[in-house]
Order: C-alpha cells, then structure tokens, then sequence
C-alpha cells in the first residue's frame, strides 16, 4: 500500500497545493455550555460520535458542517466502495468526513471545497486521523477545476439545500446545489466514469437512472440505501461497473 500510496502522488494534478498545517487553537473545549451549538443544530451534537468517532481529539466543524457531513460509517461505505484502487476526487469536501475515509482506503485523495473555512477545517479534521499526508485540498469552484482535473474515481455529495431537504416529497435533480445534478454529474463525467454519488434518500429514482444514460452506451449502476442505527439517511449510487466492487 505504501509504494501505491507513492506511486499516486506521482499522477495527482500540477495544479494541486499541498494546505499548510493549521495551528491548533488553544485548548477551549467548544461544547453546548459556550453557546456555539446553536439551537438548529443541538439535535446534531448528540450524533457528533456518528458524524466523526474522533470527535473529542479536536475535529471542527461549522454550522452547515454539522447538518452536511457524512457520518462515518456511511463515509467508509462509500471508501469501500471504491475497491482501494487509485485517486479519488471528492469534488464538494466539506468539513472532510468523507475524505478522510477515502484516505484512510485509498492510496491518494483530492478534496476540493469552494469556502475556506471549510478546507481549513477538513485540513485540521484529517489531522486529527492522521491522514492528512494522503489528501490534498484546494479551495476552488469543482466546475473552473474540472477541465484541469484527472482522477480515477469521482466523488458527489453536493449540497442538498439544507435541512429543508426533508420536508420535500419529491426530491428531483434540479434541486441540488450549486448546480443541477445533470450539470454536476456531466462535468464529473468528463474526467472518469467511475462517479460515486450520495444524495438524499427522498431523491427521485427515475431520474437518478437517467443519469446513466447520458454516456454512450450507459454506465452500469449500482443503488445502495445507507442507514444508520436503523435510520435512513441517504441513498448512494455508482457508476460504472468496477468502481462498485462487492464489500462483504
């Protein structure tokens, strides 16, 4: 693993800057008793040890961090199933929940997040796992990058407009953000076809297949829903047929 760990970071983009090390802040512990959970996330802060096990050694997280992350154990599904073969491109990072699985199976990882904040604190979170050696991140617009872009495996889990999402019958591509899910898988689908995409559980299954018919000919794929502690919590969907290997 290591020498393929090597042998990636030879192939990863030029472009690519390695994030300086941030400095860890001074010991506070930042919990409900200092007002920074607020009320709309409280509800959050009680699943913190589903969302990063590691919570307590100093993982940071935003107010749309805390509703958007992927918790961990659906984060490792989703490293699963790339098969540990190649560089994935996670091209809306977040707060780096599922980077950080993706390092921790894969030999070289690209994170990519247009706000700052959010890169310094994947930045930070993937230190707190010891990963932060196999991810690079960028602060950057995916759709400006993509054309400069080369990767094995794509990864999508683009913002789905809030909490809100829920209260949505009929979750239909054109809701999810920045972009249209059409637009954001296409832009995807130029660099590989091997696409991971995870998206909310009431999305609309008709028009996630179409997906697969904008290639020539379709993509294979594979829909898989993700629960948690008996909760449903999103539906993941792959594309192409290796880059969903079986996990047993």
């Amino acid at each position: 693993m290591k020498q393929s760990r090597q042998n990636s970071r030879a192939t990863k983009p030029p472009f690519v800057r390695r994030k300086r090390r941030v400095k860890k802040k001074n010991g506070k512990k930042k919990g409900r008793e200092e007002g920074i959970i607020t009320h709309s996330i409280e509800k959050y802060w009680f699943q913190r040890y589903s969302l990063f096990s590691k919570y307590d050694e100093g993982i940071a997280m935003d107010e749309e961090g805390w509703y958007s992350v992927t918790p961990e154990k659906i984060a490792m599904r989703h490293a699963e199933k790339c098969g540990g073969d190649g560089l994935v491109i996670d091209c809306f990072s977040g707060v780096g929940g599922n980077a950080i699985q993706f390092a921790r199976l894969c030999p070289f990882v690209v994170a990519i997040d247009i706000d700052p904040q959010k890169v310094n604190m994947a930045f930070n979170n993937a230190k707190v796992y010891g990963v932060e050696d196999y991810i690079d991140f960028i602060v950057g617009d995916f759709f400006q990058l993509a054309s400069s872009l080369k990767g094995d495996v794509m990864f999508l889990s683009p913002p789905w407009g809030g909490p809100s999402y829920k209260r949505i019958e009929n979750f239909t591509m054109n809701l999810l953000k920045p972009k249209d899910g059409y637009s954001i898988f296409q832009a995807a689908q130029q660099i590989t076809p091997k696409i991971i995409m995870f998206l909310p559980r009431n999305v609309n299954l008709n028009q996630v297949e179409e997906l697969s018919w904008l290639s020539s000919p379709p993509l294979s794929i594979e829909i898989e829903k993700n629960y948690l502690e008996g909760n449903f919590k999103g539906i993941t969907v792959c594309f192409h047929d290796s880059v969903c290997k079986p996990v047993i």
